[in-house]
């Protein structure tokens, strides 16, 4: 895959165009707005980590340029803006996901990986998913695990469907607010040990291959134990 790091700070590119070359990607990198600006428009990418503030032409605006032109290549937003208007400026302009310095390369990692998922995704088409045994009808809104009926509750299909649609990758505690339950923050509270816990319960009690996974210092993930 190939990805495109507009970023002026020479440490955090640097670390980025490490981490990301030894995780397979090819990168290219631009120092200010307006190279990222050229680059964006003549090449084709897979992903755009794009800093928000930047010398020459902001990442905002590059953003917005990218997309009047139809390009939806995904945009990861970096920023040490974390408020939550910031937040929602950056997605509304045009990023794809929004994350403040200082990160976690993990983090940052997994965020670029579902975003480049999704974006190769055809989810007007797509209405089963499927992790081993484990089944989900997005539109008759059931789940099912080696044929058998989970009950599980609205938030909990959420959660589920999320986990599903990212098996196989991290998907860390700030991923699933944000994306389950639409908190640009972090409340404070074990919301998410106790819905995962409830869903464990749901999907692995019963059976004899766990698939839930809680991978310590990273997050949860979903996926067939070898």
């Amino acid at each position: 895959m190939k990805a495109l790091v507009i970023e002026d700070d020479q440490d955090v590119a640097n670390y980025l165009v490490k981490g990301l070359r030894e995780s397979d990607f090819v990168v290219d990198h631009a120092a200010d707005g307006k190279d990222g600006m050229l680059m964006a428009a003549s090449e084709e990418y897979d992903i755009m980590i794009v800093d928000r503030m930047l010398p020459g032409v902001d990442g905002l605006s590059i953003i917005k340029t990218v997309r009047a032109t139809g390009n939806q290549v995904p945009v990861l937003i970096l920023s040490a803006l974390g408020d939550v208007d910031d937040r929602v400026e950056g997605l509304r302009g045009g990023g794809d996901d929004y994350l403040t310095k200082p990160f976690s390369f993990t983090e940052l990692l997994a965020r670029i990986e579902s975003l480049v998922r999704r974006n190769r995704q055809t989810p007007e088409t797509e209405t089963v998913l499927r992790v081993a045994d484990l089944e989900m009808d997005l539109l008759a809104r059931t789940v099912k695990r080696a044929g058998q009926n989970i009950d599980v509750q609205p938030r909990e299909f959420r959660l589920l469907e999320y986990l599903m649609r990212n098996a196989g990758q991290v998907v860390t505690r700030t991923m699933l607010l944000e994306k389950v339950w639409d908190y640009h923050f972090d409340p404070q509270t074990n919301v998410i040990d106790v819905h995962i816990s409830r869903l464990r319960a749901k999907i692995d009690k019963e059976f004899e291959t766990p698939l839930l996974q809680t991978i310590r210092g990273a997050g949860y993930m979903l996926r067939e134990t070898a």
